[in-house]
């Protein structure tokens, strides 16, 4: 009998088990969309048992929701870099459109646009708080109106489900209806 290397060499055991899921499962929804997300599947991507992924990550809800939060900072960080240098008017506005770019070049949220109800949507980002607030702070605009950051989001989503013709549409769009409600 071959006894098979150890899958989580190099490093903490539980971590390293942990990303390894999540990238298999994010490699999975990329190709398969959020349906086709299967635990066996997963397990099988990764190297390791069936309950290897229910020990380390859960089910395949916990599953689903870590591969979305992984998403939705990588196109945070994403935005952040691409906003740091700016503020007021221009600062809304390349953080309205650094969004549609860095969401439309995401394979796993382009998945679960793709594949999710209006009502995931809306719990998952229309109507998370966290993300309302991750807006105003991208976005740079002062505000103690928490309906602000949940609007950014929503002028996302709105351009992501019914995109304008061209990039220069849609950046004139942000400019005229947006940035005149928000920068300071």
């Amino acid at each position: 009998m071959t006894r098979q290397p150890d899958w989580l060499v190099g490093g903490d055991r539980h971590q390293l088990a942990v990303e390894r899921i999540h990238a298999a499962a994010a490699e999975l929804i990329a190709r398969g969309g959020m349906g086709g997300l299967n635990i066996d599947q997963v397990a099988a991507q990764a190297g390791c048992a069936r309950a290897t992924v229910y020990r380390y990550v859960g089910g395949k809800s916990a599953l689903r929701e870590a591969v979305l939060t992984g998403a939705t900072a990588r196109i945070a960080q994403t935005i952040q870099r691409s906003v740091a240098p700016l503020d007021g008017a221009e600062r809304v506005t390349q953080a309205i459109l650094g969004a549609l770019t860095a969401v439309r070049a995401d394979p796993v949220a382009v998945a679960f646009l793709n594949a999710s109800t209006p009502q995931e949507i809306d719990g998952f980002l229309a109507g998370n708080p966290r993300l309302a607030d991750a807006a105003v702070e991208l976005t740079g605009i002062a505000t103690a109106d928490p309906a602000a950051g949940q609007w950014i989001v929503r002028v996302v989503l709105s351009l992501l489900f019914w995109p304008a013709t061209d990039p220069a549409t849609e950046r004139a769009l942000v400019e005229r209806f947006v940035v005149p409600n928000f920068a300071a």
